[in-house]
């Protein structure tokens, strides 16, 4: 009998729609007519034991115990899975053939492995276990993955990868929270300060963040503006661009800070004839946005609907488990496979029936485009985020469940609209000797943006049609300045983080960084934490007191700014997790033993602990 271990139930459910009928379901498993079972996990069903299954005297925290590092890791069976382990460990017993159908990550990999591991299946069984690698759930690619099965050991080192990330998170996490919490409560806060590889840096971006914005000061800064006319009759502004020599009165945004310089210019030039040097009009299209993984899907929620990142992770694991009107929601990937596209009128009259999207929107697709998203090169452990070919009734769908299958839908949709087009104008004017420019955008096509609706409009950050229409010049018109004005304006200070903002900040945390090497290391991998763990990571930080809602403002509490206060800086920026994400990377590639890595991070626990500095915490 040949097992298939799946992942979760419906990657399980793909495997066994492909062998042979009828299948008989069974109490945590499916057997197939020809006597094969797939099985599955229900993500991990062991977890990391907690410090008093190594030494009952760890159940009480105490500063001299630390850090606590077990000498053989133990895990232990997940209270709410035992059920589900008990069946894999009797199926795993009796088969002769094992096949490890996880998902083709790094955590796919080990999760399946531990359990086999834990069930003490004997070398030889464990060395002849076959890897099926399935990044697409349809049936022609699931029987393509069956019948190209690997060696799993050829994975050890994802394995082991996975493994060394799981310990160090829990190393650094328990003792570096067991530590702050002891300083705490020794002065008075009487409360869990938590300290995590992840959720620390972040708290960290959002008081830094909070401090710029109150620490801010306002200063003026002026811009010059020359109202021309010419010949063709035509009234229109352009704007002074500073030159090189200005450079000393400018800020590091290149803003004019004197006003009287600015005053010069205006007196210089008011009156004055001016000279068009140069005329541009370049054509331009943007392309269709790539269908949604799950950060960018959550990100656009909180922009149209408010929606915080657990609450979009729900709505879409209930659209994709109860409805299945949408594909697997924690996808890190924007792509599609190539074999998808046969599918696009099946999904398209899906969506046709739900009626979130008009009938003149699905009407005015052209499916005949064929446009990056479907890559098979791009894929990752699963494809983004699209609608299924499942037709629902809106009816049966909650409000916010309407909502984020419309973003699905309408993101998927803009695949067969074509680029939005437009064309840049712009006029170079030389006036006593000051170089002044005009600009036009004018739209030839608005293509996919047909597609954005009144809930979407905020998150268009193109630069639509300018409205200013500047008359037909040509190189060598003279003009004459009728009119100049200094405008006083004032800088404003960076903008608190919103649900939106601070998921973007995540994704893209590379921007914070400074460092060449880490900023590559981040811009690579998936920034602070994954898909499937960002939304929980944000929770955290709000459960423990450290983040607070305004509004839609997201800001630190005192305890939080404490927090990151008392902290090494080296815990409170993202250069560890970029650091972290290297190394586990070189043992994927067999560049770095586990010891290599364990070894320095553990030494580096030590000096972190005799680092943090005693605070006095209290609630807001």
């Amino acid at each position: 009998m040949i097992l298939y271990i799946a992942e979760k139930p419906s990657l399980a459910r793909a495997v066994v729609e492909v062998l042979p009928k009828p299948h008989k379901k069974c109490d945590g498993y499916i057997e197939a007519a020809n006597g094969d079972v797939v099985s599955w996990c229900i993500g991990h069903l062991l977890e990391q034991a907690e410090p008093d299954v190594y030494d009952a005297s760890y159940k009480k925290w105490k500063v001299e115990d630390l850090p606590i590092l077990p000498r053989k890791w133990k895990l232990v069976p997940k209270p709410k899975t035992k059920r589900q382990l008990s069946i894999l460990k009797r199926l795993i017993k009796k088969a002769d053939q094992l096949v490890h159908t996880g998902d083709p990550d790094r955590e796919g990999q080990v999760l399946i492995d531990e359990v086999i591991n834990y069930c003490g299946v004997p070398t030889r069984k464990k060395n002849s276990v076959k890897r099926c690698l399935i990044s697409d759930l349809n049936p022609a690619s699931v029987k393509k993955s069956l019948a190209s099965l690997q060696d799993n050991k050829n994975f050890i080192p994802l394995s082991v990868s996975a493994l060394a990330r799981s310990r160090a998170d829990w190393l650094y996490g328990l003792n570096m929270t067991r530590m702050c919490t002891l300083q705490g409560r020794s002065s008075g806060f009487d409360g869990v300060l938590s300290v995590g590889r992840v959720q620390t840096p972040l708290l960290g971006l959002v008081v830094k963040r909070d401090k710029e914005v109150e620490d801010f000061s306002p200063r003026p800064y002026y811009e010059v503006f020359a109202t021309l006319d010419g010949e063709k009759g035509a009234i229109f502004k352009a704007k002074w661009k500073p030159s090189e020599a200005c450079e000393p009165y400018q800020d590091e945004d290149g803003r004019v800070l004197s006003k009287k310089l600015a005053e010069n210019v205006v007196s210089r030039i008011s009156g004055k004839n001016g000279l068009v040097l140069n005329v541009t009009k370049t054509r331009k299209s943007q392309n269709p946005p790539l269908p949604y993984n799950l950060s960018s899907l959550q990100i656009d929620a909180a922009k149209c609907y408010g929606m915080n990142a657990k609450r979009v992770l729900d709505v879409c694991q209930k659209l994709y488990e109860t409805h299945k009107l949408i594909t697997y929601p924690r996808s890190d990937c924007r792509y599609l496979p190539e074999e998808h596209f046969n599918e696009v009128g099946e999904v398209v009259s899906a969506m046709s029936k739900a009626g979130v999207i008009s009938a003149e929107e699905i009407d005015a697709s052209d499916y005949s485009i064929k446009g990056k998203a479907w890559n098979d090169k791009k894929i990752t452990a699963h494809h983004a985020i699209i609608p299924t070919a499942k037709g629902a009734d809106a009816s049966r769908l909650s409000k916010d469940e309407i909502n984020i299958y419309r973003l699905v839908s309408r993101q998927y949709l803009c695949q067969f609209y074509p680029p939005f087009s437009y064309a840049d104008k712009k006029v170079d004017i030389e006036i006593a000797s000051g170089l002044f420019l005009a600009k036009e955008r004018e739209i030839i096509d608005l293509g996919w943006k047909k597609l954005l609706g009144t809930d979407r409009k905020d998150q268009d950050n193109s630069k639509e049609s300018s409205g200013k229409k500047l008359p037909d010049l040509t190189e060598g018109d003279v003009l004459f300045c009728r009119e100049a004005s200094c405008v006083e304006k004032l800088t404003t200070p960076p903008k608190y983080f919103t649900d939106a903002t601070l998921l973007a900040a995540m994704t893209g945390v590379a921007k914070f960084v400074k460092d060449p090497e880490i900023k590559k290391v981040l811009r690579e991998t998936d920034g602070l934490g994954t898909e499937a763990t960002r939304a929980g990571i944000i929770e955290l930080l709000f459960k423990r007191g450290f983040l607070i809602r305004r509004g839609k403002v997201i800001k630190s509490t005192s305890v939080g700014r404490q927090l990151i206060n008392s902290l090494p800086s080296s815990m409170t920026v993202p250069d560890m997790t970029a650091q972290w994400e290297s190394h586990l990377e070189s043992i994927t590639k067999r560049e770095m033993t586990y010891d290599a890595f364990m070894g320095p991070m553990i030494a580096t626990l030590h000096n972190l602990i005799k680092q943090v500095e005693q605070s006095s915490f209290a609630a807001d």
